[in-house]
């Protein structure tokens, strides 16, 4: 077969194919027009999910009239400046949109009309182009004094089997939904409208430019708990500055969908980011959990390759290390100053637990003699469901256990004794403080089935998981002695050869210092092998091969050996379990407040090794709506 010259046309729709791929990415396209030149609202309407009819208005600055015919000329475009001697600097991109692709391309699979209006200029022009033909400019009504409107009609029409690939309607709204939602935080500067089938989806007015004004926008897209629960971001190293929110641990998620990342305010997905992101997050989540975060990533142009793909949804840094780097670096700092603040939602779902009741059945008389006097409860005659009534009869004096308020001399030293009474070894002392009810986590109160401590602050209640807290006290102060010094290693009696595909053999021995730092000593063995000399001594008999494949596989996917820090943190949290107060375990009351001050000096406290609560703290005001008092 020759070889042919393509027509126009057929290019064109090729090229729709990559960067039209369905509604969604035509709004997108779209939109970022719009805020290129400078629309301060935009409006979106789309119905029969984008297929049937797509509107995007803006009050941007318009394109003038003799410019109209060369925007939907593939490759024309005002955003790409030639120096002078006529050269384009792809490498500095300042706009959201450069190719010259998106109008030409939706003109070629649609009914794409464009009525604009210039600030120069005192009538508004249309221009109409139906499956690659083009009409002729001709004056039309315009209703704001410059912007554009551009209506896109039958999507995918001149090219019927890319409509066999399209979701349902509802699906293919949800995308749309999900897009404006990216293009709204970004720009919380400018108000946006969606309107689906008529009915106005989304709503958000303009924002005042800044850390505020970004949590206000987020706050409206991703829910009041989102606010409540978000950490402030903001570092810079090297000429890059990051910024947005990220949720604390025990705000995490069941998928990453909750994670937006962008670059010079473009939505991204980028694994480098998203890897990166995930590690800052590896000592507190579990692998099934993911946290929820929004971060902004500023660079220089020149540092960052956006011309990657034709969606611009995909980038390239210069040093990925410095980006990596920062963004961990940054989130684990503000993990850090969270200090032990878990989240809001973990005392809302304790309140939405609580059933009231109002009815007391017959049962034995309580008497102040009785063995379960001293604790919170003598009765186990209230009316409550099943389940509950099966666990009050566990409240009597060794389950439910009360101390009077620590206002005593300063704590007592620990002592070594292996007797339930004494002091635990593994509890550090401090000086009595003059009024513990003015400490973050209150003064201990009791202990209940002994696991859960009591404690009484100022305006309500905390009820502290004890085995948990204690344990991620341990795990801190285990990462700590491993940060000070090396991962002791143990030599493999025979080096052992892990057989990979070349490219993951590389990726792997380039990490080679890296590993070495956590304990693996490993370097190349050939094009397609690493050897393996010696592993870290806590991870004892471990899978050598499955090791390296994992680690390859996480480098590949994320750029960090994930995998082996996973295991040396599962490692860590195990021996901390083993050491940590066991549930069960009656405590003093200055064991207690001991306990309660430790978490309170520890960074990360509020959330076990998986991301779970260790506390919930309940507020007086709660607590007087439950009883009817509010």
């Amino acid at each position: 077969m020759p070889i042919r010259r393509l027509s126009p046309e057929t290019v064109n729709r090729i090229a729709a194919g990559e960067v039209v791929e369905r509604p969604a990415s035509a709004i997108k396209e779209l939109v970022e027009n719009a805020l290129d030149a400078g629309g301060r609202n935009i409006e979106i309407q789309a119905d029969g999910g984008g297929l049937s009819r797509i509107l995007i208005a803006d009050d941007g600055k318009g394109i003038p009239k003799d410019e109209l015919p060369l925007a939907i000329e593939r490759h024309a475009t005002s955003k790409l400046e030639p120096d002078d001697a006529g050269d384009v600097d792809l490498l500095r991109i300042h706009t959201l949109g450069f190719r010259g692709e998106a109008l030409p391309s939706i003109g070629s699979v649609a009914r794409l009309s464009i009525t604009t209006r210039s600030r120069d200029e005192a009538e508004a022009w249309v221009i109409q182009v139906e499956g690659g033909a083009t009409r002729p400019l001709a004056p039309a009504p315009f209703p704001g004094p410059h912007g554009a409107r551009v209506e896109v009609r039958d999507l995918f029409y001149a090219t019927p089997a890319r409509l066999k690939f399209m979701k349902s309607e509802r699906a293919e709204a949800m995308a749309i939904s999900e897009e404006i939602k990216r293009q709204a935080m970004a720009h919380e500067a400018v108000a946006f409208t969606l309107s689906l089938d008529g009915k106005v989806a989304l709503r958000l007015p303009a924002e005042h430019p800044g850390d505020e004004g970004r949590l206000k926008r987020l706050s409206a897209l991703l829910g009041r708990d989102f606010e409540a629960n978000a950490l402030l971001i903001d570092q810079a190293r090297d000429g890059v500055r990051l910024t947005g929110y990220a949720g604390l641990p025990t705000y995490s998620r069941g998928n990453a969908a909750h994670q937006y990342l962008f670059v010079n305010g473009r939505p991204v997905k980028d694994r480098l980011l998203q890897g990166a992101l995930r590690g800052a997050y590896a000592d507190f989540l579990a692998r099934d959990r993911h946290p929820a975060a929004v971060l902004f990533l500023d660079i220089d142009p020149l540092y960052v390759d956006v011309n990657v793909h034709p969606a611009k949804a995909e980038v390239r840094f210069r040093d990925p290390a410095l980006v990596r780097g920062l963004i961990v670096g940054a989130l684990r700092h503000a993990l850090h100053a969270a200090g032990h603040r878990a989240s809001t939602t973990v005392a809302a779902d304790a309140m939405a637990g609580f059933q009231p009741h109002t009815g007391v059945t017959t049962g034995p008389a309580y008497s102040p003699s009785s063995p379960s006097a001293q604790g919170f409860s003598g009765w186990t005659g209230w009316s409550q469901p099943a389940a509950a009534a099966q666990v009050l009869p566990g409240l009597n004096e060794r389950s439910a256990r009360v101390e009077p308020s620590w206002d005593g001399p300063a704590w007592p030293q620990p002592s070594a004794a292996h007797d339930p009474s004494a002091h635990d070894s593994r509890l550090t002392s401090h000086p009595t403080p003059q009024d513990p009810l003015d400490y973050p986590l209150g003064a201990a109160r009791g202990q209940l089935h002994a696991n859960y401590i009591v404690a009484q602050t100022r305006d309500g209640l905390v009820i502290v998981d004890q085995h948990a807290a204690h344990e991620r006290l341990v795990y801190e102060r285990m990462k700590a002695q491993m940060a000070e010094g090396s991962v002791t290693r143990q030599a493999l009696l025979t080096p052992e050869v892990v057989d990979l595909d070349p490219a993951e053999a590389e990726r792997v021995a380039s990490r080679a210092e890296e590993l070495a730092e956590m304990g693996l000593i490993v370097e190349a063995f050939g094009a397609g092998a690493v050897l393996v000399r010696e592993t870290p001594a806590m991870l004892g008999d471990t899978d050598v091969q499955g090791l390296i494949r994992d680690i390859a596989d996480d480098l590949a996917e994320h750029g960090l050996a994930l995998s082996l820090k996973e295991r040396l943190a599962a490692i860590c949290g195990t021996m901390a379990c083993h050491g940590s107060v066991r549930s069960g375990r009656i405590l003093t009351a200055p064991e207690m407040n001991a306990l309660l001050r430790q978490m309170e000096a520890t960074p990360h406290s509020g959330q076990c090794n998986h991301g779970r609560p260790t506390y919930v703290e309940l507020k007086l005001h709660d607590l007087e709506k439950l009883f009817g008092r509010r």
